[in-house]
């Protein structure tokens, strides 16, 4: 690795006692941190314990979550099953999800739809009342559940949030940012958030003191400049649990949507992959229709795929569209209108002119180790959705299972605290990096991290990341300040650099133009630890050898 030297000046962690930071501590038996759907059924499941539930946004309006269009995958069909599901899953992960993992995932997913949908939840049904399915891509079967068209995280959000706000032992916290989470010998024993007044003029600073916390805030899209994550998505839970020491896996696998409206909007608005399930074709500016050549799948090909061959259009100078005018037509504003609301806002008329699309950061793999209770490698501390490496997605998520995976384990991780026996949570400390990170960080950051590690990715690429990093890290301000959404985003980046410069393959989302082929000697998920120090690459591999197992 080039540009690096150990004569530079390092930084690294600071200590402090969590009750030096705040001005109140509250209790509860399990702190949840994070309200969308992952974060929600935790709480929803752990009634009538005494619950807190932290988000730095609204309850129901943050996160990725209300954003998801596509839907939410399950075998509900007479022509599908759970093995089949997982068979498909198994394949878009490109040899790196864990089987087991992914059973439970599919087994499961049906009971816990259904149980959503005795809550409330409504899901499109045909004339006859029949729930509809449809298919999107890598998918074999038709398996996809949609509300509103293309509305399904919103509506699985609405009923949640109606279920846990009729629980009157689950408290609730709006705008408090989560900074620190606090450790004790080892065991995480709460955490510290800002709580902001809803005119934003005020500010108190809380020790949620719980002898069980859950993360679920969600991941890190806002780490590019183009991504269909909204603005929340700083990979805050990723950064605190690196800092306390949790083991962290699949950091390289990031995902990126084929098809985000190309327009001046940041974040971009997703055009939904059930488009393409309906018909829909990929075009250049000539109209040609180009995926056929790429793949035997075509537009239903996954991910990395579709996204790849769009790059590759774009490299060469041609504009990339989706042609809905045949597939969906006239029936675009009713079938699919968050898409129209989206396109008309912009000028676009999808059934009279193709829709232009690109790719865009839309889905971390990446994520804290957990096994399938959700239990990371820290006592006292849980995590679930995407903040989560639970090992369903492997490489490549497959299309419209970050929902399911979100209710599956949400519900897994609350049964685990259940069942675990906590102790009485005490007084412990916050551990924080060293320079301080402003907002103006924030752009530069994204642009470079969309420039060298993207969709295409090499040493030269991947080098120049890193020192940038480092050189970031020199200029800042000699201090300390709490690790707010800046300072959490240029950590999480080291991250993704780092294990994108060590995994010298091409696997899935993850694609280096120096290797392109798929190595049979990379068949394996790597956990890692975080090493703040700087001047040093900033993971070493950890020992747990269940974690760094290859796949068999």
């Amino acid at each position: 690795m080039t540009g690096f030297s150990s004569k530079r000046p390092r930084s690294g962690l600071r200590r402090h006692a969590a009750e030096a930071l705040v001005s109140e501590v509250r209790d509860a038996d399990v702190l949840v941190i994070g309200t969308g759907v992952a974060g929600l059924s935790s709480a929803l499941a752990l009634a009538p314990r005494r619950v807190t539930v932290l988000t730095k946004s609204t309850l129901g309006g943050g996160g990725s979550s209300p954003w998801a269009q596509g839907g939410v995958a399950a075998a509900l069909s007479s022509d599908d099953s759970p093995q089949l599901h997982a068979e498909d899953t198994l394949e878009a992960g490109a040899g790196l999800c864990d089987a087991d993992a992914v059973a439970l995932l599919t087994e499961q997913g049906p009971r816990r739809l259904r149980e959503l949908i005795e809550l409330g939840a409504r899901f499109d049904r045909g004339e006859l009342g029949e729930l509809k399915l449809g298919r999107e891509g890598a998918h074999s079967r038709r398996r996809i559940l949609h509300a509103g068209g293309d509305a399904t995280g919103r509506e699985m959000v609405r009923a949640l949030v109606e279920a846990v706000r009729s629980q009157p032992e689950i408290d609730i916290a709006e705008s408090a940012e989560v900074t620190d989470l606090v450790r004790r010998n080892g065991e995480i024993v709460g955490a510290v958030a800002r709580h902001t007044t809803p005119s934003g003029v005020g500010e108190t600073w809380v020790y949620h003191r719980s002898p069980a916390v859950i993360l679920a805030t969600g991941g890190f899209g806002q780490l590019y400049s183009r991504t269909t994550n909204p603005i929340e998505n700083t990979g805050d839970g990723l950064a605190m649990a690196a800092r306390v020491g949790a083991r962290l896996i699949d950091l390289e696998f990031v995902q990126f949507h084929p098809t985000a409206l190309d327009v001046a909007a940041d974040p971009s608005p997703l055009v939904t992959e059930a488009l393409r399930g309906e018909g829909s074709w990929l075009v250049d500016e000539r109209g040609h229709r180009f995926m056929p050549e790429v793949h035997d799948l075509a537009e239903l090909a996954p991910r990395d795929v579709v996204a790849r061959a769009l790059w590759f259009q774009q490299a060469a100078g041609r504009s990339t569209f989706l042609d809905t005018r045949d597939a969906v037509g006239d029936a675009f504003p009713e079938r699919f209108p968050t898409v129209w609301f989206h396109c008309r806002r912009y000028g676009i008329d999808p059934r009279r002119q193709p829709i232009p699309v690109t790719p865009a950061a839309h889905y971390t793999m990446a994520g804290i180790a957990t096994d399938a209770r959700g239990r990371t490698s820290l006592d006292g501390l849980w995590a679930c959705g995407e903040v989560a490496a639970s090992g369903v997605h492997g490489a490549n998520r497959l299309a419209s299972n970050s929902l399911l995976e979100a209710l599956v384990y949400g519900h897994r991780v609350a049964a685990d605290v259940a069942n675990a026996d906590l102790k009485e949570a005490r007084a412990g400390e916050v551990v924080r990096e060293t320079g301080v990170f402003g907002e103006d960080l924030r752009p530069w950051l994204r642009a470079m991290m969309w420039n060298h590690v993207g969709l295409m990715r090499d040493a030269e690429s991947l080098e120049t990341a890193l020192s940038a990093l480092e050189g970031a890290s020199r200029s800042a301000a000699d201090g300390i300040a709490a690790a707010g959404e800046a300072q959490n985003l240029w950590t999480v980046a080291r991250l993704v650099s780092t294990a994108a410069y060590i995994r010298e393959e091409s696997r899935g989302s993850h694609h280096r133009r120096d290797f392109p082929a798929t190595d049979i000697a990379w068949r394996r998920r790597v956990a890692w630890t975080y090493r703040p120090r700087s001047g040093d690459l900033p993971l070493r591999r950890s020992h747990d050898e269940t974690l760094m197992r290859e796949i068999a």
